[in-house]
């Protein structure tokens, strides 16, 4: 993960969530997104899931991200070895 972080605290707390859980975030994106974050089973698994730069309610958007994360169908601890 690149190291920017999200200007809100929840927000941001909700991507560090993401990527200790395997996803994969990349950052920039078209329009109000300001991130994207991937599932580690790949497309087949999971839609990717955009992070708004300016949401209007941080706190909903962090239970967003993180609802997301819970709801993987990816099995823990299987994500792709990088070699």
């Amino acid at each position: 993960m690149n190291k920017q972080r999200h200007s809100k605290k929840e927000v941001a707390d909700a991507i560090k969530y993401a990527v200790d859980n395997g996803w994969r975030v990349e950052h920039g994106g078209k329009s109000h997104a300001c991130a994207t974050f991937y599932c580690p089973g790949g497309p087949g698994c999971c839609r990717p899931h955009f992070i708004n730069s300016t949401p209007q309610n941080p706190g909903n958007h962090a239970k967003q991200i993180k609802k997301a994360v819970d709801r993987c169908n990816y099995p823990k601890g299987m994500e792709e070895k990088e070699e």
